[in-house]
């Protein structure tokens, strides 16, 4: 592991410690951000599979009930029932954070003013594929939240393993490569200025015996 390029003393000894603890604090946030992250992706896209389902059923019911009433009344008649559907849909897009990622809530409401056309002549086909398109539409709309948010929590899990990667395996191991590295070379000055002062200890008492025994 590479040592970081740090001078030797005390003071980047207790500077790199700090630099150690902040990462590894880092590291644990990051780590139980990831987690609950994949948990969420997981679930959205256990639903986003469930809705897509739904969507298609949805959708396949809203065309066959409709090609049956093409069949009963006839493209002309259903084209000119169509019309005088009198309905406005409102889409209402609002957010909610989940770790600070932003993801949408899609919310789907229909206003309606029936009757539409008289029952007398109508295949109730036609209703059943007025049903089944407004169905599908809001399963859409809940469909496309889900696309979304899975995407935007898939980019932010990307991101959150690259940095975890990057502290466990690159910053965390080089900050304590680098204390250790530091405190050996403290301690090895440590012990090289003891030997030193025993050294220059030895040679003042020796002097002082020698000046004694001149002087006697």
């Amino acid at each position: 592991m590479t040592v970081l390029n740090y001078a030797p003393t005390k003071t980047n000894l207790m500077r790199l410690k700090n630099d150690l603890k902040f990462a590894q604090q880092g590291f644990e946030l990051l780590d139980q951000k990831r987690n609950i992250l994949i948990i969420e992706l997981l679930a959205l896209i256990d639903q986003t599979a469930d809705y897509q389902s739904r969507v298609e059923a949805a959708m396949a019911q809203a065309y066959q009930s409709l090609e049956q009433a093409v069949f009963d009344m006839g493209q002309l008649k259903v084209h000119t029932l169509a019309g005088s559907v009198n309905m406005s849909t409102d889409i209402t897009v609002s957010t909610r954070r989940v770790m600070g990622i932003t993801l949408p809530v899609i919310e789907t409401r229909f206003t309606e003013h029936p009757p539409y056309y008289s029952p007398m002549g109508t295949s109730f086909h036609v209703d059943s594929a007025l049903q089944h398109f407004k169905e599908a539409l809001q399963l859409l709309a809940r469909l496309s939240e889900l696309k979304i948010s899975v995407l935007r929590l898939a980019n932010e899990v990307k991101k959150t393993i690259r940095k975890v990667n990057a502290l466990e395996k690159i910053a965390i191991p080089s900050l304590k490569e680098t204390v250790h590295y530091i405190n050996s070379r403290l301690e090895e000055s440590e012990r090289d200025m003891f030997v030193l002062m025993k050294l220059v200890k030895g040679n003042l008492e020796k002097k002082a015996m020698a000046t004694k025994g001149d002087q006697s």
